[in-house]
C-alpha cells in the first residue's frame, strides 16, 4: 500500500503524492522510525536532485565537482588529495578525476606539499575561487528556494531536532569504537 497520501494525523500537504520516490515502499504498518527514515531520504533525495540539474544546467558542472571547490574554498590553503577524499568521503581516484577535470580548466592548481614529497596540496586558482562564489551564491539562492515551504520558526525547530539527533548518533558511534 502506497504511503504517500497524507494520513489523518498529518498536516495537510505532509504526505503530498509527488509520484513514486523512497515512501512507496511503506506499509501502513511500518514503525514510526522508518517511515521518517524513508520521508528524509526521500526529501533530501528530491532536493539533491535539483540542485544537481541546476549545477549542470546552469553551470555546467556536476555536483562532486562543486563540493571538492568548496572545501578547497574553505581551505585556503589548500588540502591533499587525502584530505580531499576524506572530506568528500570518495575514493582517491574521484578526487583525482574530478581534480584533473578542474586543473585542465584553470579552477584548481597542484603544488608540492611543503612536508610530505609524495604528497601534492590542490588549490583553488584565481579563476576558480571567482567562478566557485558565482555558483555558491546562486546554490544558496536554490536552497533558500527549495527550503522555502517552511516558515523561519519552523525551520529553526527542525534544525534543533536534528541537532538532537545527529548528537544521538555521534554518541553510538563513540560507543561503538
Amino acid at each position: 500500500m502506497r504511503r504517500d497520501a497524507a494520513r489523518d494525523d498529518e498536516e495537510p500537504g505532509a504526505g503530498a503524492d509527488l509520484g513514486p520516490d523512497l515512501e512507496s515502499r511503506l506499509r501502513d504498518d511500518d514503525h514510526q522510525a522508518l517511515r521518517l527514515w524513508l520521508r528524509l531520504l526521500a526529501c533530501t533525495t528530491r532536493i539533491e536532485d535539483q540542485i544537481r540539474q541546476r549545477l549542470r544546467n546552469d553551470f555546467g558542472t556536476t555536483l562532486p565537482r562543486f563540493d571538492l571547490l568548496a572545501q578547497l574554498e574553505r581551505s585556503p590553503d589548500g588540502l591533499t588529495m587525502r584530505e580531499l577524499s576524506q572530506r568528500l568521503m570518495v575514493t582517491g581516484g574521484n578526487v583525482t578525476g574530478i581534480t584533473d577535470q578542474l586543473e585542465a580548466e584553470g579552477h584548481v592548481v597542484r603544488e608540492p606539499h611543503p612536508s610530505d614529497r609524495r604528497s601534492v596540496t590542490v588549490r583553488l586558482t584565481p579563476a576558480g575561487r571567482r567562478q566557485f562564489k558565482r555558483m555558491a551564491a546562486t546554490h544558496e539562492g536554490w536552497i533558500v528556494e527549495l527550503l522555502a515551504g517552511w516558515p523561519p520558526e519552523q525551520k529553526t525547530q527542525v534544525y534543533e531536532l536534528l541537532a538532537g539527533l545527529k548528537g544521538h548518533l555521534a554518541q553510538l558511534d563513540a560507543a561503538r569504537k
